[in-house]
């Protein structure tokens, strides 16, 4: 690591002695596949100069467009095709990330009918519904879990297409895709009933929707799922848009964004409705609004100069405590999931395809595991500006190359590094992958213009992510090379840099895994 402004602090580091403070699931790093994606319709448009043109010009939403959420402007989305799940290239990056869950949810999900049958489908969907899942593509989203060793994660259709005389949701389009998944020898592992019932009114449902109409579904949804899924883990409420407060923050809960504000259902009144009912509780983060969004939501922007404050990085802290604190009142004891996340909602903004958003997504992959979170899935893989993967190419972002290198170094019992030097110097630690006694630390600097230091009692592995000449470039370098795909786009290996014991230095604004194989710590101990 190059020495680069001036260095601020030094700690020392002792990793046999750092203890275990909890474990995350083997499949914590997940990802997303939107309904839309699969189905094909109309999703957030990346960024262009014809996107930023509108943007620049404010434009407000001026009416409703078909398959467009309430309140959002339809130029801010393009109808795309459904995305190719036997694509080579997709399923091999996928499958690196492997062991994971894909989640098939979203938006688009809580309409969407599922047309059981080898038949070509209908040119519209059924009244009531906004979109058209076949069998052949939801026999693709099998076929690629298994072949990418991704378990499926979803939610169902509960739109007012769904819903009997009174309102009432009905299960016979859960009950379809159930039984076709298990036909086509597929397992849905876990799912929520809606996707986002706090906004449930964006996502489709009946005017007036309120938690007691949440609690009065649920009461059908829960016997039906132990029924016909015994074995399916059942995730709720699936909540967005609350959070404890945020010393700085100018950032809103959603509930007093003024689009949204009048239909918000608070996620308590909805824990009171239901009783304690859930497997896991689960709950959406997104620290900000892109700026697709600024017209709708503008307390809700940040900016690119803010993408390394501690302001920024600590809201998903926040939120997560409100929701863990819920989750102790309401359903003591349940595992807790993040199972929709990116750095900000409505598609990401600029630079979520650039190296400055690898500093959000470990920093607070590290935060989550430490603050005991079993799963978090990351909004999308292969989808608008905030894929790990370019939508067009499947090529990998810099954010990939983040998650890459977090499977192959960090395990699931997470550790206590117990020092930090500097506020901008974040350290979380694990156990290291497959090395017993091994530690793998992840060390990334915040701060823009000085270094900072640690004393290392041992040799390391040192695997350093940097930016080529900018941090918002859309690619990264490891250990001074960028990183690409080779030849048959196999991945490159990635190569630790044997660094001895002693002082190590960590340059400005870079990321930094560290591998100990020989640390001994006991708590590593297969």
């Amino acid at each position: 690591m190059t020495n680069a402004g001036q260095d601020n602090h030094s700690a020392d580091i002792a990793p046999a002695d750092m203890p275990r403070i909890g474990t995350i699931d083997e499949r914590y790093q997940s990802y997303n596949v939107e309904m839309v994606e699969v189905i094909g319709g109309r999703f957030w448009k990346p960024y262009s100069p014809e996107v930023r043109a509108i943007l620049d010009a404010q434009q407000k939403p001026t009416e409703q467009s078909e398959g467009v959420p309430v309140g959002m402007d339809p130029d801010m989305y393009q109808q795309r095709a459904p995305i190719d799940l036997t694509n080579p290239r997709l399923r091999k990056m996928a499958e690196a990330l492997g062991p994971a869950y894909v989640r098939v949810s979203g938006t688009w999900a809580n309409t969407v009918y599922f047309h059981d049958s080898d038949t070509p489908p209908p040119s519209s969907p059924p009244e009531g519904f906004g979109g058209i899942l076949t069998r052949q593509q939801w026999k693709g989203m099998v076929d690629f879990s298994h072949a990418v060793d991704a378990k499926i994660v979803t939610s169902f259709s509960t739109g007012v297409g769904t819903r009997d005389s009174n309102g009432v949701w009905t299960p016979e389009q859960a009950r379809h895709i159930l039984d076709f998944t298990k036909s086509v020898g597929g397992t849905i592992a876990a799912a929520e009933f809606m996707n986002e019932p706090t906004i449930a009114g964006m996502g489709g449902a009946p005017e007036g929707y309120d938690a007691a109409d949440y609690g009065r579904d649920l009461a059908v949804f829960h016997p039906f799922m132990r029924q016909a899924a015994p074995n399916m883990r059942i995730l709720g409420p699936g909540s967005v848009g609350e959070s404890a407060p945020t010393p700085g923050s100018s950032a809103p809960a959603m509930s007093a964004v003024p689009t949204i504000g009048a239909g918000f259902i608070k996620t308590e009144d909805m824990l009171k409705a239901t009783g304690p009912i859930f497997d896991v509780f689960s709950y959406h983060f997104y620290g900000a609004a892109s700026k697709r969004c600024e017209g709708t939501m503008p307390q809700m922007a940040t900016t690119a100069e803010a993408a390394l404050s501690e302001e920024w990085l600590s809201r998903t802290d926040a939120t997560e405590v409100f929701y863990e604190s819920l989750r102790d009142k309401y359903q003591p004891g349940k595992p807790l999931w993040n199972t929709e996340t990116a750095d900000a909602a409505c598609g990401g903004n600029p630079w979520a395809s650039t190296f400055l958003d690898s500093f959000r997504y470990l920093d607070q992959l590290g935060r989550l595991a430490r603050r005991g979170l079993q799963v978090i899935i990351h909004n999308t893989l292969a989808s608008s500006d905030y894929g790990l993967l370019d939508e067009n190419t499947f090529a990998p972002r810099p954010n990939y190359w983040a998650a890459l290198l977090w499977r192959r170094l960090m395990g699931t019992t997470v550790l206590d590094p117990r020092s930090s030097p500097a506020t901008s110097l974040h350290l979380y630690a694990h156990c290291l992958r497959d090395q017993s006694g091994g530690v793998a630390l992840l060390v990334i600097n915040t701060d823009r213009t000085a270094s900072q230091e640690l004393t290392i009692p041992m040799q390391s592995e040192r695997y350093t992510l940097s930016a080529n000449k900018d941090l918002q470039e859309r690619s990264v370098q490891l250990n001074g090379r960028i990183l690409q795909l080779e030849p048959n786009d196999d991945l490159p290996a990635l190569k630790g840099e044997p660094t001895p014991a002693g002082r190590v230095t960590f340059s400005p604004a870079t990321i930094t895994f560290l591998a100990m194989p020989d640390a001994g710590n006991e708590a590593c101990e297969a």
